[in-house]
């Protein structure tokens, strides 16, 4: 698709009025995409789809806005951000991504403010939700989602949250650490954005520990290459002679340059910027940066191939790939893959323990 086409598209979600026109766009340009996975440069094609996905998830912030006017609750009383995690923190969405986000509202002044701010985010961050699911994005199985009052809160309550899971890194606060440290503004107000990154940021510098907790966290997921470089299929039921390349390759990659990333104060939340500007700070080698991109990529190619359609016709995302749908030609760059996450992962291990102790 031309440059002219593809704005063209975009101008098209701008313009829908309710959500079954968004999920039609929607299913069409990825039916379009999909269709040119073997043909187009990986990067391009993710760059693409998580273009169309904050499209998507913007329009239907604005039709929430609209109907909450409808209803009679007016216009945001306040400014507000939404922030999206997970993969679409990392601009990493497959075709099939779940809803991992959360909402920002300035402060209110007094009680009876804090309660029209309350129940007006929350209805609007509710209604925002069910409009996604209708597009076609199911809610975080975790319950990570602005519909949650957990994760809609006033800026000066985000705070005083981030505080509190820097102060007490118990396994849950320290997992949440790092599905924030994803987190990207997708709509909303980049101050109010702005503060919430700069206090987790704050935070993070200010308590050393919490990269060696993080790490005994991240490092839980191992690569599935083996000693001798053999690829690791699942053993056992349905899923036998598969690869997990979510949880094998994809998540161990992303769990590694986050890690280094964070720790280095870099604030780039995709994979591939978090690698560049790694190398940008001379923490990963000119040939490690290019190693580790080409790597990600086939990764991330790899994890496209693993959506299929159910019965039904929805997109689903099992992150498991039949050893029957790996070409012949990817086995050996995926082995060389796997083997660089497996050293990456034993550098940033090493490295951890001997500036913050352990085990």
């Amino acid at each position: 698709m031309s440059t002219l086409q593809w704005e063209k598209r975009l101008l098209d979600v701008t313009g829908a009025g309710d959500p079954d026109s968004l999920r039609k766009i929607r299913e069409e340009e990825q039916i379009r995409l999909r269709a040119n996975l073997s043909s187009s440069p990986v990067i391009e094609l993710v760059g693409d789809l998580n273009e169309l996905h904050d499209f998507l998830i913007g329009k239907a912030l604005k039709l929430a806005e609209i109907e909450m006017a409808r209803l009679g609750h007016g216009a945001p009383p306040v400014p507000y951000a939404y922030l999206l995690f997970g993969s679409g923190g990392r601009r990493e969405q497959t075709f099939s991504s779940d809803q991992d986000s959360g909402l920002i509202y300035n402060d209110p002044q007094n009680e009876a403010e804090a309660l029209a701010y309350e129940n007006y985010f929350q209805t609007l961050a509710q209604i925002a939700v069910g409009y996604l699911i209708d597009i076609g994005y199911p809610p975080c199985e975790g319950n990570v989602i602005a519909s949650n009052p957990e994760w809609c809160l006033p800026i000066s309550a985000w705070e005083r949250k981030l505080d509190a899971w820097f102060e007490e890194p118990t396994w849950e606060n320290v997992r949440y650490l790092l599905i924030v440290a994803d987190g990207r503004l997708v709509g909303g107000d980049k101050e109010l954005g702005a503060r919430w990154n700069n206090r987790f940021y704050r935070d993070f510098l200010g308590t050393p520990v919490i990269a060696r907790r993080m790490m005994e966290n991240t490092l839980r997921h191992k690569v599935l290459v083996g000693v001798f470089g053999q690829l690791l299929t699942e053993r056992y039921g349905e899923l036998a002679g598969s690869l997990d390349i979510k949880y094998g390759a994809y998540i161990p990659m992303v769990n590694v340059f986050r890690l280094l990333a964070v720790h280095a104060g870099l604030k780039e939340t995709s994979t591939i910027g978090r690698i560049r500007a790694l190398e940008k700070a001379e923490i990963l080698s000119p040939r490690e940066a290019k190693e580790s991109v080409e790597a990600f990529e086939l990764i991330l190619k790899l994890r496209l191939k693993a959506v299929t359609k159910d019965e039904n016709g929805q997109w689903v995302g099992t992150g498991v790939l039949p050893v029957a749908d790996l070409k012949r030609e990817w086995k050996v760059p995926l082995k060389k893959a796997l083997k660089l996450g497996r050293k990456l992962q034993r550098q940033v291990e090493k490295e951890m323990r001997y500036r913050f102790g352990g085990r």
